[in-house]
């Protein structure tokens, strides 16, 4: 069975594409999900989030409170590599659960949707990384309808990303989100279809 990770920058389209291939039968992953999930209670990370970043951090019922944890965890680069210490191996560990899942029921891929893959520590157990792209604008105007952001915030929030260059240069493969729904869902299926091949 072969991991693939699908990225892309936001407004690129990504989520689009992952639904599809859940639409198609393929187990997709949602590793922004598991990032949520492993800040909620019951979760073994937060007795040491607790420790790294003070008990007032969470709620008077236990919760993480996410702003304050975001502001103490942002702050600098060595508090924000602390959060990342702590979190990502839970992250890790529940995605590869749900791959030999997937294995079990002999699945030959497995996808796991991430804004956040090339350059984290899940990165190396992907298989390939498949690109899902848009032009700047496009991505721009989708963000800012989706998230009612202003203009400066939406391109904030992509200036905050890594650019699609670099993305570009560690994908195995580029699924282009430059027309409408149909032609994006019929790249996707290509990149299926040429995996499925061996090409």
């Amino acid at each position: 069975m072969k991991i693939i990770g699908i990225t892309g920058r936001s407004g690129s389209g990504k989520s689009a594409v992952s639904a599809l291939y859940r639409q198609l039968g393929y187990t997709v992953a949602d590793a922004d999900r598991v990032a949520r999930q492993v800040l909620e209670p019951g979760s073994p990370c937060l007795a040491k989030l607790a420790a790294a970043f003070g008990p007032d951090a969470f709620t008077a019922q236990g919760a993480v409170d996410r702003q304050k944890l975001a502001a103490r965890a942002f702050r600098d680069e060595t508090s924000t590599q602390t959060l990342i210490d702590i979190t990502h191996p839970e992250i890790v560990a529940r995605l590869l659960a749900a791959a030999d899942e997937a294995k079990s029921r002999g699945e030959a891929l497995f996808f796991v949707d991430g804004a956040v893959i090339v350059g984290a520590p899940f990165e190396k157990y992907c298989d390939a990384i498949w690109l899902v792209s848009a032009p700047y604008e496009q991505s721009v105007a989708r963000i800012r309808k989706r998230d009612g952001l202003t203009l400066r915030q939406a391109r904030a929030r992509l200036a905050a990303q890594l650019p699609v260059r670099a993305l570009r240069k560690v994908a195995a493969r580029e699924i282009r989100n430059d027309k409408d729904l149909e032609h994006l869902r019929s790249q996707a299926v290509a990149a299926l279809e040429q995996e499925k091949g061996g090409a």
